[in-house]
């Protein structure tokens, strides 16, 4: 499991829940949970909005570099 998997969990979010949460599709979260795209790699405007919708801070979000 990555960290965006774990975090989303934590926070009792389904993947539809976080899309609806944080604005970005459930297509680009499947891609960020598979691995398909790296968490480190993402833009600002994406991983702000991702932390916010689950609570933690982007650092954590990106802590151990998925």
């Amino acid at each position: 499991m990555n960290r965006l998997q774990e975090l989303r969990k934590e926070a009792g979010l389904s993947q539809s829940g976080l899309a609806v949460e944080s604005g970005i599709s459930v297509r680009t979260i499947q891609d960020y949970e598979q691995g398909r795209v790296r968490l480190n790699g993402i833009s600002i405007e994406r991983a702000l909005p991702l932390s916010r919708a689950l609570g933690v801070s982007m650092e954590d979000l990106l802590e151990d570099g998925d």
